[in-house]
């Protein structure tokens, strides 16, 4: 008799929900952490003329040479460290999940952060251990310290600065971790544009450290690219779970082009966290709203009725994220991602509106 999923497929991935990506056609969409900003025309017809003299027939450079080199100029990568390019910072996550899945290996983080920390775990076998944070969003020590004593986990994610709360913990607590962590420590930049700090510099100084970025904060989330950045000894192990030639060769010659005038890019954050501050200024005026503090592209803010006020928003127009549910520190929360000086404005009028309803 043919067995079906219930039989077939493992326990823990049938207990999983799947990543919900909503439909955002006609929305002022502010829920993904884009960039709102296009590339300027003249660079967009380089991008063309590129694309359209790719050797589409071949396969691509299965390093990426000329695009990690472009990486390591563009992020500050140390001599002597290497890049590992992943489809997007989820396969880098897949790669390290898969890589150390030892029979009994615990992978931790810290609750609430990347959903994807925990899922991606589960989806290599691996323990997923989540501590959770202060009611401050930032790291317990206390806390922390006792989970790697107990769990001696071989990898530990640090989002840094933390997805969804927008907020860069200590940075001593932060380096107190790497320092007594007995396995790998990532510390997922993705926000870096918009912080102004990094740990990127510090890779030659702690043998266990890897940085991981994406430019899809950058304004390039449909090219799907990540890097992780640390000392080759890791990277050529990790290099050999990663799917070959898993960068595409529109992604490889239009990241490379895009980063030789990463200034643009520069001026686009500049102009978001001016957005960010107005936005969040904004929000503290509003009767029964939260901000939170953000060094992110997004704002986590709080309200009395979350889940009412995400629905009358979005017969409004206007989509965000509501986390309400997703853990116990976001109850009645929503992020909304920085947009144009006028999808703000909207927004703002949209949630004025909703809270009033």
């Amino acid at each position: 008799m043919t067995k079906g999923p219930e039989e077939i497929i493992r326990d823990e991935i049938r207990a999983l929900k799947a990543y919900h990506v909503p439909p955002a056609a006609g929305m002022v969409k502010l829920d993904a952490m884009e960039n709102p900003y296009r590339l300027p025309e003249d660079l967009r017809a380089n991008i063309a003329r590129i694309a359209a003299e790719a050797e589409l027939n071949r396969y691509p450079d299965a390093a990426a040479a000329a695009l990690s080199d472009e990486l390591r100029r563009a992020f500050g990568v140390p001599a002597g460290m290497d890049v590992l390019l992943g489809n997007g910072s989820d396969e880098l996550i897949q790669v390290l999940a898969l890589a150390v899945a030892r029979p009994g290996a615990v992978i931790l983080g810290v609750e609430p952060s990347f959903v994807m920390f925990r899922m991606i775990a589960t989806f290599a076998g691996a323990r997923y251990v989540g501590v959770d944070l202060r009611e401050d969003f930032q790291i317990d020590a206390g806390r922390m310290a006792a989970a790697i004593e107990r769990h001696q986990p071989a990898l530990v994610f640090l989002a840094w600065p933390n997805n969804p709360t927008g907020n860069l913990f200590d940075e001593d607590l932060v380096a107190h971790v790497i320092e007594t962590a007995p396995g790998l420590v990532v510390l997922d930049e993705a926000y870096h544009a918009f912080a102004g700090k990094s740990f990127i510099d510090r890779l030659p100084r702690y043998r266990n450290l890897l940085v991981m970025r994406t430019v899809s904060k950058l304004g390039l989330a449909g090219l799907r690219l990540g890097a992780l950045a640390g000392a080759p000894a890791w990277l050529e192990q990790l290099a050999k779970v990663r799917l070959p030639y898993n960068i595409n060769v529109l992604t490889q010659l239009i990241a490379a082009e895009v980063l030789r005038h990463d200034r643009v890019l520069t001026e686009q954050a500049r102009a978001i966290k001016l957005e960010r501050g107005r936005l969040h200024e904004a929000l503290a005026l509003l009767p029964g709203v939260k901000p939170y503090p953000s060094e992110a592209n997004f704002i986590l803010f709080r309200t009395s009725n979350a889940e009412r006020v995400f629905g009358a928003m979005k017969e409004r127009g206007v989509l965000v994220k509501c986390l309400h549910g997703s853990h116990r520190l976001l109850d009645n929360c929503l992020r909304v991602t920085v947009g144009t000086p006028g999808e703000n404005s909207e927004f703002l009028t949209a949630l004025e509106r909703s809270l009033a309803a």
